[in-house]
């Protein structure tokens, strides 16, 4: 893990002595009180991960590396080797890897930052360096304005070969990773816990897709649940696979404004759809406008900045709805992006019930409507 002409290298020597210090690396990524940067300063210091596991309490001490309870959690984790060791061989049949900055196909964006992890458990496939990647973030408690948005920005992303990052949350993640899915593209997950669990459990079709089309990641052990203070931890990952990040609705306090925080801290560039100044939703994406994030209005926007290549950029408008017969134009032009009431639109359009809940239908047939829950309809992007 040395670094030679500002780029870090991974391990230089025999197969069998890498597996071995693997192993010990294992053991010590599954300890929950150590940290990435402790592991890794304990790792610049003796040089070696076994070492690490030989050493006695007071040659660790003299580091100064670790506090006491960090010192006390490390002696008594020495009881665990074995079992550790025997989970660590058998990963394959599990269908699940452990990489790490030993290994030559560790992410090159994650060896760029501060605290990149130590160890990542991966299902799938590791995102590519060569190709461009951006984070879609954003609230889980998403509109359906965004969540389509979401959808449309991944899916056009993904179209143009970028790879799309996020972390299988409810709301815009979950929306993103469906959008570059439906491209056929690639798309990465990052967990707040074990690659083995899926959380939330709503998402297992994306979840079981994504290994086919992309892979899951985290540096949480297997078995390890989704804890509150893990997801300001994969948040910094989510960012740093990326290129660029882009915040699609949050609000004022966001998981999505720290993902977007640790993004500049980490060089990469921060793009926000904007929205209206009275939509709490749009409170955190207005407010990184205002202190200088790219305003996102269409995936072209981020394309341009990533240098893609695209034959077809899409502008997010409204569909043209030249060829609509006019009972249809004016039930549509009563629509909004924003999901609107079936009643409100009754009294819009002037129509009675039935013939306004047909003309809705042949337009959501037609994939200018959309429908959310309890007969609420807007237009689709």
């Amino acid at each position: 893990m040395e670094s030679q002409g500002g780029k870090t290298k991974g391990w230089e020597g025999s197969a069998g002595a890498k597996e071995r210090e693997k192993e010990y690396l294992y053991w010590l990524c599954k300890l929950a009180l150590l940290g990435a940067v402790s592991i890794r300063k304990l790792y610049e210091y003796f040089r070696s991960f076994e070492a690490i596991y030989n050493m006695e309490e007071r040659g660790l001490r003299k580091t100064g590396i670790l506090n006491s309870r960090q010192l006390a959690a490390l002696g008594s984790w020495h009881s665990h080797f074995s079992q550790c060791r025997q989970e660590y061989r058998g990963l394959g049949e599990r269908k699940v890897r452990f990489v790490t900055p030993l290994d030559e196909d560790y992410p090159q964006r994650l060896r760029e930052i501060y605290d990149y992890p130590m160890g990542l458990w991966v299902k799938g496939r590791l995102p590519e360096d060569c190709i461009p990647s951006v984070a879609i973030v954003g609230a889980r408690g998403c509109s359906a304005y965004g969540g389509q948005l979401a959808r449309e920005f991944a899916r056009i992303l993904a179209k143009g070969q970028v790879q799309v990052v996020s972390g299988l949350a409810m709301g815009i993640d979950g929306a993103a990773h469906e959008g570059a899915l439906e491209a056929q593209g690639l798309t990465f997950a990052v967990l707040g816990c074990g690659v083995d669990i899926c959380y939330p459990a709503s998402h297992y079709g994306i979840f079981n897709a994504m290994e086919g089309s992309g892979g899951i990641l985290s540096e949480f052990p297997l078995g390890r649940g989704p804890l509150p203070h893990h997801f300001p931890m994969r948040n910094r990952l989510i960012s740093g696979l990326a290129d660029a990040v882009l915040v699609v609705e949050a609000k004022a306090k966001s998981g999505s404004l720290i993902t977007a925080e640790q993004g500049l801290e980490q060089g990469r560039e921060v793009f926000a759809v904007p929205g209206r100044i009275t939509d709490p939703l749009s409170i955190g994406c207005n407010r990184l406008i205002q202190q200088g994030a790219h305003m996102a209005t269409s995936p072209g926007d981020i394309l341009e900045y990533l240098g893609v290549k695209c034959r077809k950029v899409l502008i997010l408008n409204e569909k043209n709805v030249n060829g609509l017969a006019k009972k249809e134009k004016m039930v549509y032009s009563c629509l909004d992006f924003t999901p609107k009431h079936l009643d409100e639109i009754i009294r819009s359009c002037g129509l009675g019930p039935g013939e306004c809940m047909g003309t809705l239908l042949e337009l959501e047939l037609g994939g200018y409507v959309f429908r959310s829950a309890n007969h609420y309809f807007g237009k689709k992007l």
